[in-house]
């Protein structure tokens, strides 16, 4: 690989701004990134909002009667969300540059969630959010274009992924990409001219030209680009704008989240959930012993799947109890959201969830059935990191507990629950490490055969085979499975 002067001139890549006193301060991104002025009311603003494992987001995302919108609450006091500038009653526009406004409350908080550490958020003040809406407004007719990234995955086609790279001398993390005509990166979507933002799911920024030669060459017959075209990242640089991998457009990924529904047969639905490790993802729940002929087969079930969700439910951070019982809350049907073994490696390599680039067809369509027996009622979610969901008592309505350090629940199997558990309405399975196990759910059929499994029994060392009454043997907390 050859390095070459592809940039007319580096200068350009340096933003400098002048300051003028009739004018004032010539600077974008203080007027649009973390920015609490008065004068901004009235305007979208912009947010990057980055924590460590330890800390939460910091707020409250409600959907109240009266009220439209995602509605940000209950900022805590010196957190995240307050000192960078998010008020009580600000509306959630869009999420890592993509439109929420009109999307449905579960999937907002799905998103924010799947960000992990990070997440990009556009909100607006509530007062100018319910003019707008009253007077028949479109609020992302207010939003500038939002530039994203995107995520390609290139195999190499003979000895060649087909882009080469330039870079401006003894200057490190400014890379542009030439991509040949209809060569494996043109297929894969990488426009020509673009920035790499980057590489196999590390940031590029500190590479320099030899380094970032020798990370490709060790990438094998296979790459994975971040890539930001060159007019979007002008756009990101005049608004002081953080590009992130979360904001990516996936589209072009031969990966792909799949939805399968299925109801239950004679002999159940034919398929062995088990939990096992997941490189650097950690535990997983994956599909095995699919079996022919039955539901998860003819659903498209796969050997080796990965679980990702039940019934729109987010269980990457569940433990296999607990998801094991979400699905026999179901009753005589479930709606699963999986990926092939190959699409999981692919995301792990990257560090990033899968839910975070699906979008269910459904809900975009407008055909999303609602939960039979539920009303729709406000919901509030507290944004912080993966954990559980959880409703609460007073409402009926579901809270993801995202994270929190101390918050209502810590679900590590064999360990003892936070005590908060039990001033939470019976939403998800807690396993109780010394006093037994509650089998509980959101699903009001489930209420009336719900069972507690002491530590004696959980001593034994069986496992209930779900709809069959029958028990089997388990062998340890090393590996769990359950047959479906």
């Amino acid at each position: 690989m050859k390095q070459t002067g592809g940039l007319e001139d580096t200068k350009d890549l340096i933003l400098k701004f002048t300051f003028n006193p009739k004018d004032g301060i010539d600077n974008p991104a203080l007027s649009l990134a973390e920015d609490t002025d008065r004068d901004s009311e009235g305007q979208p603003r912009f947010y990057l909002l980055s924590r460590s494992p330890s800390e939460i987001f910091g707020f409250y995302l409600h959907t109240e009667l009266g009220h439209t919108g995602h509605v940000i609450r209950q900022l805590e006091p010196g957190g995240l969300a307050q000192l960078q500038g998010l008020q009580d009653g600000d509306r959630l526009l869009q999420v890592n540059g993509e439109d929420v406004d009109s999307m449905e409350h579960l999937r907002v908080v799905q998103k924010i969630k799947a960000s992990g550490t990070q997440v990009s958020v556009t909100v607006l003040d509530g007062n100018t959010y319910e003019v707008a809406k009253a007077l028949g407004r479109d609020v992302g007719a207010m939003l500038p274009g939002i530039a994203r990234p995107l995520l390609c995955y290139i195999t190499k086609d003979k000895s060649s992924f087909g882009f080469s790279v330039s870079a401006p001398e003894g200057v490190r993390g400014t890379f542009r990409l030439s991509v040949v005509h209809d060569g494996p990166a043109d297929r894969a979507g990488v426009p020509d001219g673009c920035w790499l933002l980057e590489l196999n799911g590390a940031s590029v920024k500190n590479c320099s030209y030899t380094q970032l030669s020798r990370k490709l060459k060790q990438s094998g017959s296979q790459v994975t680009l971040l890539v930001l075209d060159a007019a979007d990242e002008e756009l990101c640089r005049h608004r002081g704008l953080r590009v992130t991998a979360a904001m990516a457009d996936a589209s072009r990924l031969p990966f792909r989240v799949r939805k399968l529904h299925m109801v239950k047969g004679p002999k159940g639905y034919g398929f062995l959930l088990q939990e096992e490790p997941s490189c650097t993802m950690g535990i997983g729940q994956f599909l095995r012993e699919v079996d022919v002929g039955l539901p998860a087969e003819r659903a498209g079930m796969r050997e080796g799947d990965r679980l990702l969700a039940v019934n729109g439910k987010g269980v990457e951070e569940l433990d296999h109890q607990q998801i094991v019982l979400l699905i026999r809350a179901s009753g005589p049907q479930v709606t699963l959201l999986v990926i092939d073994a190959q699409g999981n490696a692919f995301f792990n390599a990257i560090g990033l969830s899968p839910l975070l680039f699906y979008e269910d067809q459904d809900t975009a369509s407008g055909t999303h059935a609602s939960s039979p027996g539920l009303p729709h009622t406000p919901c509030r979610h507290h944004a912080g990191g993966p954990q559980d969901i959880i409703d609460e008592p007073e409402s009926c309505t579901t809270q993801a507990v995202l994270g929190a350090v101390g918050d209502a629940v810590t679900p590590v199997r064999g360990r003892k629950v936070e005590q908060q558990v039990a001033e939470s309405s019976p939403q998800v399975m807690l396993p109780e490490g010394e006093q037994g196990r509650c089998h509980s759910s959101w699903d009001p059929n489930l209420v009336a055969a719900a069972e507690c499994t002491h530590a004696g029994e959980a001593a034994a060392g069986t496992m209930t085979l779900l709809g069959s009454g029958q028990a089997s043997p388990w062998e340890g907390p090393k590996e769990m499975s359950q047959s479906l």
